[in-house]
């Protein structure tokens, strides 16, 4: 068995450093395996869940877009280019990874209800599967949620010790880490956030990724703190919890028995801090961690703050739902998965081994 690169996911540098090498604490133990991912785009396959059905009426023509090896921001643009419209007409739910095989749904403004043929949209990198009409352009955000194939080779590891972790993945969630793709390269979003909010102009469409990735660091460094005290899945005093699917929250209040079935069942999930300006609405010791760790950050925390951002929560666990699995070979281990929207696979991966990316190593 050929043995994996040195330059892996995991990283065990020190917490100062840039936030693509901030130190994830484990959840569930140390990784049980090595293994590469993303050999080829169809090793990482991800699939939108709509948040709705188009309803076959209207001007805004819907397409069911797969793509393999191209960005989402480049498909609209040819999907722009093909109508005759303008950029901003061409419209999508979620931004999907370049290094994959993706299904994702885009909205073209056609007032005129007036199109192409599809055959001047065939192009190498992506091909349309299905088209419909609807009344309204796709929002963004409009998800439940995305599906995701992956395969991971050259595993090297315990086959009986990974399939009990896998085990514990399903019925325990993970930590809802957000991804180093936040960071952007070598973490270099988290240095040019901090440049921003000691002066330096950035372009608006840059601003709105720093201040997202100050926000991130932030936020992944309060779970880091829940992971040491192993509290990212179980209530804490002074909690504000997170309904499941929704960003909708509530608390603190009194914990009981009615509120651990709710933890327990997945229906409500313990919450860390989006930061921004005004008062937390957390309490105790949730209130403590969360305090502690903008303190260690102070000039994201007061950029947030001076950026007018209200203060938000995120779910700290990801429930993994409909995990399945199954072994290829002795060091090919296919997984598949649906996530809510705006969460990571690698926080998936994150929890079971160290995973060497083939596409962001070339």
């Amino acid at each position: 068995m050929s043995s994996l690169p040195a330059a892996l996911c995991r990283v065990t540098t020190m917490p100062d450093q840039t936030p693509a090498s901030t130190p994830r604490p484990d959840a569930f133990g140390p990784p049980l395996f090595r293994a590469a991912i993303r050999s080829v785009p169809e090793d990482f396959i991800v699939e939108e869940i709509p948040g709705f059905a188009p309803d076959g009426q209207g001007e805004h023509l819907f397409l069911w877009v797969e793509k393999r090896g191209a960005n989402t921001f480049w498909v609209a643009q040819q999907l722009a280019r093909w109508a005759g419209v303008a950029d901003h007409a061409v419209s999508w739910a979620g931004i999907k990874d370049r290094h994959a095989l993706t299904r994702q749904m885009f909205s073209v403004h056609l007032p005129k209800r007036v199109r192409p043929e599809l055959e001047g949209l065939e192009h190498p990198d992506f091909r349309v599967l299905e088209e419909t009409w609807h009344g309204r352009k796709l929002p963004r955000g409009a998800l439940r949620g995305n599906r995701f194939e992956l395969i991971l080779r050259q595993l090297e590891g315990d086959r009986a010790a990974i399939d009990a972790r896998l085990e514990q993945v399903a019925a325990r969630g993970v930590p809802n880490w957000f991804g180093e793709q936040r960071f952007g390269r070598d973490g270099g979003n988290i240095a040019a956030a901090r440049a921003m909010f000691a002066g330096r102009r950035m372009p608006r469409e840059k601003r709105s990724i720093l201040l997202s990735a100050a926000r991130s660091e932030i936020f992944n460094r309060i779970l880091a703190e829940r992971v040491r005290l192993d509290a990212w899945d179980r209530a804490l005093p002074g909690e504000v919890f997170v309904l499941d699917g929704s960003n909708s929250v509530f608390g603190p209040e009194p914990f009981d028995a009615t509120l651990a079935a709710r933890l327990d069942a997945h229906d409500i999930h313990p919450g860390g801090a989006l930061w921004g300006e005004g008062e937390l609405r957390s309490q105790d010791q949730v209130r403590a961690i969360e305090e502690a760790v903008a303190a260690q950050l102070p000039e994201l925390a007061a950029g947030l703050a001076a950026a007018r951002l209200k203060q938000e929560r995120r779910a700290l666990r990801l429930p993994v739902r409909e995990l399945r699995w199954q072994w290829l070979a002795a060091d090919v281990l296919q997984l598949a998965f649906m996530l809510p929207p705006g969460c990571y696979a690698t926080a998936v991966l994150d929890a079971l081994g160290t995973v060497e990316d083939m596409a962001r190593a070339s």
